[in-house]
């Protein structure tokens, strides 16, 4: 099973702000439901705040997994799988056969899954300060980017954003 992140940030590595994205970017999300779908056979995880901030009318994200990190073993919620470490996350994906186990965030989980996975597909979103939760200090010695796409501002998207693939050397 293939473990890969995926995230938006803005130049100053920002991610969220108190619990909600910060920008709109139709782009981002079209990009964001095609890869984490896949052919079917692919996880999601998430911890639970961001859960808890997912539209009502996309949760559980339909066609994936969705596997919520939680502390509280009493977390329940309908199309929700709960995983209170780690290792628990990934058995889950490999228990249900995912082809790929696709790591949402937040910042908390971004930074317990950033040596595990072996891709992160990052849209940077042209834009500073515009949130107050940020993606972890990454280190990218032993990552190659591969820039794939640039969208621009324009009326379904707030800001300029460059997407790109970091592999793992």
């Amino acid at each position: 099973m293939k473990m890969v992140m995926i995230v938006a940030m803005d130049e100053d590595c920002n991610i969220g702000s108190s619990g909600e994205l910060p920008w709109r970017l139709k782009s981002d999300m079209i990009r964001f439901k095609s890869l984490t779908e896949g052919d079917g056979f692919n996880s999601v995880i998430m911890g639970r705040k961001t859960w808890d901030s997912l539209p009502a009318d996309f949760t559980p994200l339909p066609d994936r997994t969705n596997i919520v990190m939680s502390r509280d073993t009493n977390w329940y919620a309908d199309g929700a799988v709960t995983a209170l470490y780690v290792g628990r996350a990934i058995e889950i994906a490999l228990a249900d056969g995912c082809d790929e186990c696709w790591v949402i965030g937040g910042s908390q989980i971004y930074e317990m899954f950033l040596e595990r996975v072996e891709e992160i597909h990052v849209t940077k979103v042209h834009v500073g300060g515009s949130g107050n939760v940020s993606f972890p200090v990454w280190n990218k010695i032993n990552w190659s980017e591969e820039v794939i796409e640039h969208v621009p501002e324009d009326a379904h998207n707030e800001h300029a954003t460059t997407y790109s693939v970091w592999t793992k050397n």
